[in-house]
């Protein structure tokens, strides 16, 4: 798989503490063990010239308190709370000045966030999706990412997740819907 440079961006879900980080509140293992995948992955778009966005789910302390039904914290637990080690990108990730960090409340990194604008002003048409968790934040970008006619990537092997099957039926959603899905050897910068 080809991708322009010019005109790609690596975008890198959530490897935050609290998800990766064996004292993070969300640990998962699986979540820990993408982190090298995913540098890589954001090493060789680097290399060819593409563009690399983080994103950093980040929960204001009182923000579900008067939801009318989406609320995080019910669901999942206090987590990533803003201004806390949790809501961290964790320091194995090579972050770089012109890299571009989101921080969004919700799954989905487009939603109320500067991602499209900044995408567009930068003449991205191309996203390769990796990071965690599969079946939650990857999955719902990825597919706000093709609702919004960007190509989206899921680089299978740059993944995490909490369960094998949630990973499966994530990638296969994403397959068969919205985008597409490889291993990250497989996307070639050219």
């Amino acid at each position: 798989m080809q991708l322009d440079p010019t005109q790609t961006a690596v975008v890198v879900v959530d490897m935050q503490n609290g998800f990766c980080h064996p004292d993070g509140s969300l640990y998962a293992p699986d979540s820990a063990a993408a982190i090298d995948p995913v540098n890589e992955l954001v090493d060789r778009a680097r290399d060819a010239g593409a563009s690399v966005v983080f994103t950093r789910d980040v929960h204001p302390p009182g923000q579900f308190e008067e939801t009318h039904y989406y609320d995080e914290f019910e669901r999942w637990g206090e987590h990533v709370v803003e201004g806390t080690w949790e809501a961290e990108l964790v320091e194995e990730l090579d972050l770089r000045a012109d890299d571009l960090v989101v921080e969004k409340h919700t799954y989905d990194a487009f939603y109320r966030t500067q991602l499209e604008g900044w995408l567009d002003a930068h003449g991205v048409k191309d996203l390769v999706v990796c990071g965690t968790l599969a079946n939650v934040c990857v999955l719902h970008t990825a597919a706000s990412a093709g609702l919004r006619d960007y190509r989206p990537v899921l680089a299978e092997d740059a993944v995490g997740f909490i369960e094998e099957d949630h990973r499966e039926y994530a990638l296969e959603h994403a397959d068969w819907l919205f985008g597409e899905v490889t291993e990250r050897d497989a996307v070639e910068f050219a």
